[in-house]
């Protein structure tokens, strides 16, 4: 299916959605309001409740839980963003200036809490305490992420395995709740749920390795903010893990350059990237990248036969071609 095709499907609901985000995301603080309606109208592909939606009809949904649950998943996806932005210092989310530069670190921090509150809230109101033990548990796994991320900034014996549960903390732990809660609100039986919410894991796997070969690999007009940003903050992604792993000391010392500096005054990031290409870790990471996608695609398989699962299988190939 292409992508005009799978956006038919669920254009009137992720209206909804937004409609429902736009009534929820309202504070009795105007800051907390503005911040809520900059992150909602600043782009994004919606991908999150995009799956869940997806996820839901698949599964034979029929009432209006996937709206609310839609809206629950974007408030928890934005408040990563900002949280994310303050404890990087960012200066540009989705190409506009980063909520951090535009309201403060402290004013930004305390929406991000905000938004996890008013998804809670979403959920409290589906009556339903497997859904919010769920999202508590995604929170806290989420976060879990962010502090193990900032054990790992500036190490450059970061390992695979340690790289790989960061991803599955911070991204796929989210992919993986968005296809459960589809199912779950649907009619089917706990092992294609399971199986659905494997495909989401994977999928968001996936998803994280393109995003470190395109950290890389791609403009800044495509990714919206500064190419080689993630080894400027000292973060040692999957391309670069195995290149360290076959690099010349002289190499290493020019990785070693950027992380110590935050920048690429010393040592171009083109340098870097030839490094890369030189012992293939691009390459390499889509491959693996590749086979997140292929067991999703199994994972699948285990869903009912519709046209929302058709779409859900189209979107593995999206990811994997995304921006390049």
């Amino acid at each position: 299916m292409s992508q005009a095709e799978i956006a038919s499907l669920v254009a009137a609901d992720l209206l909804r959605v937004e409609r429902f985000i736009k009534l929820d995301a309202v504070c009795s603080v105007d800051a907390v309001t503005e911040i809520s309606r900059h992150l909602q109208s600043s782009g994004g592909k919606r991908l999150r409740p995009t799956l869940l939606l997806l996820s839901a009809g698949a599964c034979g949904a029929k009432d209006d839980s996937p709206i609310r649950l839609g809206a629950a998943v974007e408030m928890i996806h934005a408040a990563t963003l900002v949280h994310d932005d303050v404890i990087d210092d960012a200066e540009v989310r989705r190409g506009a200036p980063s909520t951090n530069r535009t309201w403060g670190n402290q004013t930004s921090v305390l929406a991000g809490d905000w938004l996890y509150m008013q998804a809670f809230r979403i959920a409290i109101r589906q009556r339903n305490f497997r859904l919010l033990d769920l999202l508590i548990e995604l929170t806290q796994t989420m976060v879990e992420g962010e502090l193990l991320q900032t054990q790992m900034v500036a190490r450059l014996d970061v390992s695979e395995k340690e790289h790989l549960e960061l991803i599955e903390r911070k991204t796929a732990s989210l992919f993986s709740v968005c296809m459960r809660f589809g199912a779950m609100v649907g009619e089917v039986d706990r092992p294609t749920e399971d199986a659905l919410a494997s495909y989401g894991r994977n999928l968001g796997v996936a998803f994280q390795l393109i995003d470190d070969v395109l950290d890389f690999s791609s403009t800044e007009e495509r990714l919206g903010k500064p190419v080689g940003n993630d080894l400027r903050e000292g973060k040692i992604t999957l391309p670069l893990i195995r290149a360290l792993r076959q690099c010349t000391p002289e190499e290493r010392r020019a990785i070693e350059t950027v992380v110590r500096e935050g920048g690429y005054e010393t040592t171009p990031q083109s340098q870097i990237l030839a490094t890369l290409q030189r012992y293939g870790t691009i390459e390499s990471t889509l491959q693996t990248a590749r086979e997140y996608v292929d067991a999703a695609a199994d994972d699948l398989m285990q869903a009912p036969e519709s046209r929302y699962r058709h779409a859900l299988a189209s979107i593995l190939q999206m990811v994997v071609d995304r921006d390049r």
